[in-house]
């Protein structure tokens, strides 16, 4: 989870939105974009670069270093993950927890990191008064950083990126696809022939002399770009670079890699029995071109074309006419040195992959025969563009996308001829890239297929080589995280472990939100935000599972896919055509307690978006043929959940928590059985009983007026009718009189996933938003918390734990939720629930400091983006809340005492009055959880 002559960065995006709707409808040409920015190196080769912007209190800084996967070594893969995590953990002058122990002091956001094939990057929000903080501490990361490695921190994180690779990849259906693909798309030779998480063996053998040599070679400051983005003085900020990072040394000449496009001399076939697959997936990689390069954007276009839509040959062959799959994949991945091509489909259930592929030709030499027209293109072309601005709409945002300009294209000023390539593809173009890398040209095949599903797999294929690994208890290396090391610290010309002040504190700046109500009891909040040309919006309908009939579950589920399936006057593939000419995305989903519909547009398009949402929702096609493909896609995602670990876990806790005889047991998807229960009438069955304007909220975000609004939902107003709604009463379950263990069996799960809570209290409970704040020291604050400290940075058990209280109007859980090892499922659990016993009578002042430090100054970026501030909305309408509950909620932060903590950890977090729900490997972990004192396991299959 880091100058020419410009207009102003809001002014560009304006006319550059409009201009996209004008591309849309016209030949117009794209009117040239640009970001403000300064760029400046330092003496010893660290690139700067500054973005200012003033419209929040926050400011983003992320520190990129140009080495990925790519720079490994074979035999020594997985390094620049690994550092990813090293960098996190701490520095000489931070000390023990890093970035991540004062991440929580001073309200930081996303704290965290990534690494692809080509780089590795660090980011953060903060509130702008802490800015020469973060300097002062990215600096002691890339200067100051290494002598703190020791054997025993390389051995504990070692174990943290395994448990990571697990948890992606070998405990997950299809999780060896791109290792297998990447195998047989490069030579042994190429850089990217690896994966970026490397391999089990090559982390375990890695020593401490090869991360020294690795970090001191790629982490030199000739070899990063920091970017600073958001609300500061560049001045001042320039002043404080200098001053922190000035005196690191430079590190040796880097030298350029040289393009290198993967070369097939014929097509391989690959296949695979999936141990967690219940569904044959057909993979097609074809080897293309790097980013940036001219072509990269015809084929990104191109896979849109191929696959997105009803009129998409793919789509309306494949799912569609033949009913092979529900739903197909297809993107260009770019990368510095080369690009693949990647197209995947999951068939139904048995279906035989060579049916999928011959399907896949079929609709190769259609769409060849038929093109595309020139309203496709510029549809493609608005979606595009208004993806690519809404991606800068925070000041993370565009500090990403600066550093990886700067890094791959020599530029952060290439953000305006990105654009413009975008928007320059033509037909000719596409058909081009189409011949050249796609038609008749060999590529790599594989066959994920269940067990004992061989026959299903392509006809030719050769077995994968996977490495799969055995579950062997106590096969870990030993360390001790707490083991004191001494260490030389880096000599610099002042004292770097004085911390640097805060600067002058950003006061929280609550949203102004208009409210009203409409004729037909439609509820309305919105907040006006001109900062991008852009409106984000929700309509919350209360009902969704909820209302349902419990012999028959999966119809509000139904019904939301249904929906946006064509209107009266349209058919589906009008309906997408229209939508996306608007340069506008709708979508409809059902939720336990809701169906919600949102959507974000062009604030120009406000009006005609809301048209369609209008019709959406009171004039539905009622389509049999979708309703008959709707039920086979949720058929096959409820037998993909059966293999899943995460998904087994999710619906099996609910079962416990609720009881057999409350529907929120239930999975929304419904079960095969349920499905083939539902009928059409069904669904328009609901659909007239349940959805009324008076239990329903409409919250909208951007650049709108009230009075522009309200005008918007004239329609509804009128033409949507107020009706009495059933709301069934279901008793609240009693939470447990004593623990106990549950266990359900995955044979062969390289990890256990683990749950345990309880159903505790509803989002309006007085105690539910103090529980929140007593949760934050023992699982919410992410690395702030005991949880993490202990399973992850302590013993290196899992890769991420976290707890939380969940709530609506009704009750909802606390929970605990991780991913372990598999050969440490018992002392995991074990010790989770010592924490637990001891959270609440050791809580300290230090503890509460650091809570009240970050619920405090995070606030400054708590309303930063549309997605926060439509949560807000949601908040103040679906709750109850005033509009100021940010605020005094702060105060409540500030009037907490240790002794209030104390009760609230003795009243919600008892590990003797919990479910404990385990999904994992019964053979090797079941009989050892008797220890925990609960009595025998229950195994639940």
């Amino acid at each position: 989870m880091h100058l020419p002559k410009h207009l102003t960065f809001l002014c560009l995006m304006a006319v550059a939105l409009l201009s996209c709707q004008r591309q849309s409808k016209s030949k117009t040409p794209p009117q040239d974009f640009q970001v403000d920015f300064e760029k400046f190196t330092l003496d010893n080769g660290l690139t700067v670069v500054f973005h200012v912007d003033k419209s929040d209190p926050v400011v983003a800084v992320a520190l990129t270093s140009h080495v990925g996967s790519a720079r490994e070594k074979e035999g020594r893969t997985g390094f620049a993950h690994l550092f990813e995590h090293l960098l996190f953990l701490e520095s000489e002058n931070l000390g023990k927890g890093g970035l991540d122990k004062m991440s929580a002091r001073i309200g930081g956001s996303g704290a965290n990191g990534s690494t692809n094939r080509d780089r590795t990057n660090y980011y953060q929000t903060v509130p702008n008064d802490a800015l020469e903080k973060m300097i002062w501490a990215e600096a002691d990361k890339l200067g100051f950083f290494i002598n703190t490695v020791t054997d025993q921190v390389l051995a504990k994180e070692k174990q943290v990126v395994k448990n990571e690779k697990r948890q992606s990849y070998d405990n997950a259906p299809y999780g060896h696809t791109s290792y297998v693909i990447d195998q047989n798309l490069y030579p042994k030779d190429h850089p990217y022939h690896w994966q970026v998480i490397g391999s089990l063996e090559d982390l375990q053998n890695a020593t401490l002399a090869d991360v020294k040599e690795f970090y001191r070679r790629w982490y030199a400051p000739n070899n990063v770009t920091l970017v600073v983005s958001g609300d500061f003085e560049p001045a001042q900020a320039k002043a404080w670079v200098e001053k922190y990072f000035a005196e690191i040394k430079k590190g040796a000449d880097i030298p350029k890699q040289e393009k290198r496009p993967a070369v097939l001399s014929q097509t391989k076939k690959l296949y695979h029995e999936d141990n967690f697959a219940r569904l044959p997936e057909l993979t097609m990689a074809w080897p293309t071109i790097h980013t940036y390069h001219k072509d990269s954007y015809a084929l990104r276009t191109l896979a849109t074309l191929l696959t997105d839509g009803k009129k998409a040959p793919l789509n309306k062959l494949i799912v569609d006419e033949k009913q092979l799959a529900g739903r197909i994949t297809m993107y260009q991945s770019s990368a510095e040195l080369a690009g693949q091509l990647m197209l995947s489909i999951r068939g139904y259930e048995k279906v035989d992959l060579d049916q999928i592929h011959a399907a896949v030709e079929e609709a190769f030499a259609r769409f060849e025969q038929e093109g595309f027209s020139d309203e496709d293109l510029a549809r493609i072309k608005a979606v595009q563009e208004v993806n690519f601005y809404n991606s800068l709409s925070s000041v993370q945002g565009k500090g990403f996308q600066l550093a990886q300009y700067q890094i791959f294209a020599g530029d952060p000023g290439f953000i305006s001829k990105d654009i413009q390539n975008m928007l320059a593809v033509t037909r000719e173009d596409v058909m081009r890239v189409f011949g050249q890398y796609i038609k008749n040209k060999p590529y790599v095949a594989t066959s994920f297929v269940p067990k004992g599903q061989a026959e299903l797999a392509l006809a030719g294929s050769q077995k994968a080589s996977v490495v799969e690994e055995k579950i062997t208890e106590g096969a870990e290396e030993k360390f001790d995280a707490t083991a004191y090391a001494s260490y030389p610290r880096t000599p610099s010309s002042f004292d770097r472990t004085v911390e640097p002040p805060y600067g002058k504190a950003p006061e929280t700046r609550v949203p102004a939100v208009w409210e009203g109500k409409l004729k037909n009891g439609l509820k309305t909040l919105g907040i006006v935000d001109r900062e991008v040309p852009l409106v984000q919006f929700n309509l919350r309908l209360q009902g969704g599972l909820l209302l349902e009939d419990s012999a028959k579950v999966g119809v509000s589920n139904l019904l939301a896919e249904l929906l946006l399936k064509g209107t009266k006057n349209k058919t589906t593939a009008q309906l997408e055509e229209a939508i996306e000419a608007l340069g506008a995305s709708i979508s409809v989903n059902a939720g336990e307690e809701s169906i919600t519909v949102s959507g974000r547009t062009l604030a120009r398009n406000y009006a005609p978006t809301m048209a369609l949402v209008q019709e959406i929702l009171l004039e539905p096609r009622w389509d049999e043929q979708e309703f008959k493909l709707a039920k086979q896609r949720v058929e096959s995602q409820i037998k993909q959940q059966k293999a899943n670990p995460n998904a087994i876990a999710e619906n099996q806790f609910r079962k416990l928590l609720y009881g057999p005889g409350h529907i929120l047991s239930r999975n929304i998807l419904g079960t095969e059985a349920s499905l083939q229960a539902i009928s059409f009438q069904d669904l328009k069955n609901y659909y007239a009983a349940n959805l009324s304007p008076t239990l329903a909220a409409y919250q909208v975000v951007g650049a709108v007026s009230q009075p522009e609004v309200l005008a918007s939902l004239s329609g509804l107003e009128q033409n949507w009718k107020a009706k009495e709604v059933f709301e069934p009463r279901y008793p609240a379950p009693a939470p447990p009189k004593t623990a106990t263990v549950y266990f359900y069996d995955v044979p062969g799960a390289k990890q256990s996933v683990l749950r345990l809570g309880y159903l505790a209290l509803p989002a309006t409970h007085p105690d539910f938003y103090p529980a929140q704040v007593m949760n934050y020291i023992l699982g919410g604050g992410g690395f702030a918390s005991k949880l993490t400290q202990q399973l992850r940075e302590g013993k290196g058990y899992t890769y991420g734990i976290s707890s939380s209280f969940g709530g609506s109007q009704l009750a909802g859980p606390f929970q605990i939720q991780s991913g372990v090892r598999s050969n440490v499922t018992f002392e995991s659990v074990d010790l989770i629930k010592q924490i637990m016993q001891s959270y609440g009578p050791t809580y300290s002042g230090q503890d509460l400091d650091v809570t009240k430090g970050f619920l405090v100054k995070s606030n400054a970026r708590a309303f930063e983006t549309m997605g926060a501030k439509l949560g807000m909305l949601h908040n103040i309408s679906t709750y109850g809340l005033p509009v100021d509950y940010a605020k005094q909620r702060e105060a409540l932060v500030k009037e907490m005492t240790v002794d209030k903590i104390k009760g609230l950890a003795q009243q919600y977090v008892n590990p003797n009055r919990m479910y404990y729900l385990i999904v994992g490997d019964a053979a090797t972990q079941l009989k050892k959880l008797e220890q925990l004192g609960f009595g025998k396991p229950v195994l639940l299959n």
